[in-house]
């Protein structure tokens, strides 16, 4: 999930739904209530630990943080030098999780349908969002930290996706991650603790009242995020202006030099021009992608089995 989360496009809620945690999840978080608030305060420990599933939150979050911390560093040189390869991998990744979340559908019906096309739609329309400048302001760091935790909860929305929306993508997850800016974390993470607690009450109803329709509109939200990830893609700084790629597309100077501080605002979707090694190996990152989130849905399929067993 901590992976997921890092990359624009991709969703940690989509890996909890194929897994199947995301359930146990929002119940573990919606749990954070005035009654655990009495175990904590009158020293009830244990009791606090079972009321709140403390136990598998700590293990969820501290893979979360751990992958976050450490693949903040390798994505951002990855990006940088082989932008096709990474979008190709991801792209497989959450071409497949449309089938594995959609199979978990009991029962296609009308309402199933059209909440899957709205799901898709809602997706497809923030796709194209125009992103916001930068902004280091107190306040709005906390709203980008409410707003991105529950896209990153919600199956198919991505929350870096979101926080390029909001101008402050590189800010939050690159620099704050790379240089340990306490600054940017503190409102950040006031906003995400809000906005877990608050927002999975909300969800958790959804889910158990209408749970098809709920999928429904989460595989749609994947399907509709796909067009984030499409390998081949144009790419402009804040002014308009388009930046120049290698044979790799990797972002380079006049000179042919890799920048390794430059900042995307915007893409533009292509085809690739011609059929070279570039995508030949672009292809095998995608079906990459979809062997790695069938063999995590079969590991979690046996790993289920075996924990009823």
């Amino acid at each position: 999930m901590g992976a997921a989360n890092v990359i624009p496009g991709v969703s940690g809620g989509t890996l909890a739904l194929i897994t199947g945690i995301f359930e146990e999840l929002i119940d573990s978080i919606k749990s954070f209530d005035l009654e655990s608030l009495r175990l904590l305060l009158r020293g009830k420990l244990l009791e606090f630990a079972k009321h709140v599933n403390l136990y598998f939150l700590l293990a969820v979050f501290a893979g979360v943080a751990t992958s976050i911390l450490s693949l903040a560093k390798i994505l951002e040189y990855l990006f940088i030098n082989y932008p096709v390869y990474i979008w190709a991998y991801f792209f497989g990744l959450i071409l497949a999780s449309i089938y594995f979340v959609g199979r978990t559908i009991t029962r296609w019906k009308l309402s199933v349908v059209i909440t899957f096309l709205i799901g898709t739609v809602i997706a497809l329309i923030i796709s194209f969002l125009k992103p916001a400048a930068e902004n280091d302001g107190f306040v709005y760091l906390i709203v980008c930290g409410v707003v991105a935790i529950c896209s990153m909860i919600l199956p198919g929305l991505s929350g870096s996706f979101v926080l390029i929306l909001l101008g402050n993508y590189h800010l939050v997850v690159i620099e704050a991650v790379n240089e340990l800016r306490i600054d940017i974390f503190i409102p950040v993470l006031l906003g995400t603790v809000a906005g877990l607690i608050a927002f999975s009450h909300l969800l958790s109803w959804i889910y158990k009242k209408f749970r098809n329709e709920t999928i429904a509109t989460l595989t749609g939200f994947i399907s509709g995020s796909l067009i984030i990830l499409w390998p081949w893609k144009n790419s402009f700084d804040k002014n308009g202006i388009e930046i120049m790629i290698n044979s790799f597309g990797a972002f380079i100077d006049k000179q042919g030099k890799i920048l390794s501080d430059i900042k995307v605002y915007s893409y533009e979707h292509v085809l690739p021009d011609k059929i070279n090694s570039v995508v030949i190996w672009a292809v095998i990152y995608i079906f990459a992608g979809i062997i790695s989130i069938w063999l995590l849905e079969k590991y979690a399929g046996e790993k289920n089995t075996s924990d009823k067993v």
